[in-house]
């Protein structure tokens, strides 16, 4: 068990209007911070006020990119209490990364230990309007001085939180999604399972070329063949083809396990609903919107939850879905999933966390 100790703010900030959120804007009065020293192993659990980290500018994740990050929230629930949706899936995930980064793992009790104890010391940012969350940020950077290729000696584990209200503008109104041939985002082998910064680095290019075009975001095709879809932007991706789910298999390691992803599929197989995990080509998504078995699409994360698709577009073939219109699984699954995170619904899965 961790020893954490804490530093109050003494100068603590106006909250900002929650009506005017937007997502990743704000952040709270406190951070988690923890270092980690070869020989040593993770200390100095600490609550701090929040503020700026002084760096070298030879620190090493400046030149090598060796960090890690990874995204949760805290929810209110009508009681009035404070619970997390199924920090240790983002446990797993972040120490999975860990070992494909060379970062040392963190025992799974302290991050879960970390993460309630900063969101109680800041639970007064959490909203409780409709839609809103705390989002909740841990990262991990490399912190030695050097430049030289080669796994850091010293880390630095961080958690900050942000008061957050739906990741898309439009909500849970349907995006336009443009198909990406010309660049890819991972390849087998790579680092595509991995909660990493490069390859949103990546993606960069593909995401503003959409964004001119007037896409909200970009579906991410195999990095081999250019054939066989991997993810959407920042989400997984599932796709119902006559009254089946499918969803890309993640056997090829190029594709992030989200915790979203996996929460769909359990709850789709308890309704009954068929899903399948399987490699889709993006031309078996393109026969079946022409013969009209396409019945819908949409992108599952923990910021936007369920964000369905209302346009396909692949340069030569705009594919309009449901009428631009959400689709009744779609649907099912954002009221089951917020249900369950904001308390509304029994939880009889057992997902979720309490704070306080």
């Amino acid at each position: 068990m961790l020893d954490i100790k804490i530093e109050r703010t003494t100068a603590a900030k106006t909250k900002p209007d929650y009506d005017k959120l937007g997502f990743g804007n704000y952040y709270t009065d406190h951070m988690f911070l923890m270092n980690y020293t070869k020989g040593i192993g993770w200390h100095d659990a600490r609550i701090v006020p929040y503020g700026p980290l002084s760096l070298d500018p030879a620190t090493m994740v400046f030149h090598y990119a060796q960090e890690m990050f990874e995204g949760l929230k805290a929810y209110y629930t009508p009681e009035g209490k404070i619970q997390l949706f199924r920090p240790q899936k983002n446990i797993e995930r972040m120490n999975n990364t860990n070992r494909r980064m060379c970062i040392p793992e963190i025992d799974p009790e302290d991050a879960l230990q970390a993460i309630r104890a900063v969101v109680e010391m800041d639970k007064d940012w959490i909203p409780k309007e409709e839609g809103k969350s705390l989002y909740i940020r841990p990262f991990i950077i490399a912190t030695d001085v050097h430049l030289g290729v080669h796994p850091s000696k010293t880390y630095l584990f961080a958690i900050i939180l942000c008061p957050v209200a739906a990741y898309y503008a439009a909500g849970i109104n349907p995006v336009k999604i443009f198909i990406e041939r010309e660049y890819v985002r991972a390849v087998r082998g790579g680092t595509g399972f991995a909660k990493v910064g490069g390859n949103y680095a990546s993606s960069l290019i593909g995401q503003e070329k959409a964004e001119k075009m007037g896409y909200a975001q970009v579906l991410w095709l195999d990095g081999v063949e250019h054939k066989y879809i991997d993810e959407v932007g920042a989400m997984n991706v599932f796709f119902v083809i006559d009254g089946k789910v499918i969803t890309p298999a993640l056997s090829e390691g190029n594709i992030l396990p989200g915790v979203t992803r996996a929460s769909c599929i359990e709850l789709l197989k308890s309704k009954g609903i068929p899903v399948e995990e399987r490699k889709l080509s993006i031309d078996e998504v393109l026969d079946a919107y022409k013969n009209g078995t396409l019945n819908e699409a949409f992108g599952t994360g923990t910021a936007a939850v369920i964000s369905p698709i209302g346009e396909l577009n692949d340069g030569e073939t705009v594919m309009t879905l449901n009428d631009g219109n959400i689709g009744p699984i779609s649907q099912m699954l954002y009221d089951n999933l917020t249900g369950i995170q904001w308390g509304k619904l029994e939880d009889t899965l057992g997902w979720t966390v309490p704070v306080c």
